[in-house]
């Protein structure tokens, strides 16, 4: 429910409910249950941002076309607050991780390094023992292939 707005600025209470077809008691209403939070002139007078406009056209929405209730309103809005924060978060994190990565690899690397150090295993021949595949076992005679260890 898009409405056509003029410029940046406050409205009044009254351009508001003329604007959005409500009643000016609805947005006090609102604004005592705590879903919209709209600022004071010298006077005392509200006055709503664009800002104020757009979660009034949310609110709107959820009451009108979904039938949600105000209890219902506080929720989702207190929902998309939370979602939001853990937005803004993730984002942080995300750059937090971009930028050491970046770091890291401006880094002169050494052979082997990587950001996760890991032990690389080592053969070790016995000794007295040949190896390879087929190698007999030197005290019986026999080959790993017919043994049917490895089966096919």
């Amino acid at each position: 429910m898009a409405t056509k707005r003029k410029s940046k600025g406050a409205y009044m209470i009254s351009s508001v409910a003329e604007m959005y077809e409500i009643h000016p008691q609805t947005l006090r209403l609102y604004e005592r249950e705590g879903l919209l939070r709209p600022s004071r002139s010298e006077g005392n007078t509200r006055l709503y941002t664009d800002e104020d406009l757009e979660r009034l056209e949310f609110i709107l929405n959820l009451a009108r076309d979904l039938g949600v209730n105000i209890a219902g309103i506080a929720i989702v809005l207190q929902m998309r607050e939370r979602m939001e924060e853990m937005n803004r978060q993730m984002q942080g994190f995300v750059d937090y991780v971009r930028t050491e990565m970046l770091s890291r690899m401006q880094q002169p690397q050494t052979p082997g390094a990587g950001l996760v150090p890991v032990a690389r295993p080592m053969i070790v021949p016995l000794k007295g023992k040949r190896q390879g595949v087929g190698a007999r076992d030197q005290g019986t005679g026999t080959s790993d292939q017919g043994s049917g260890k490895h089966g096919r």
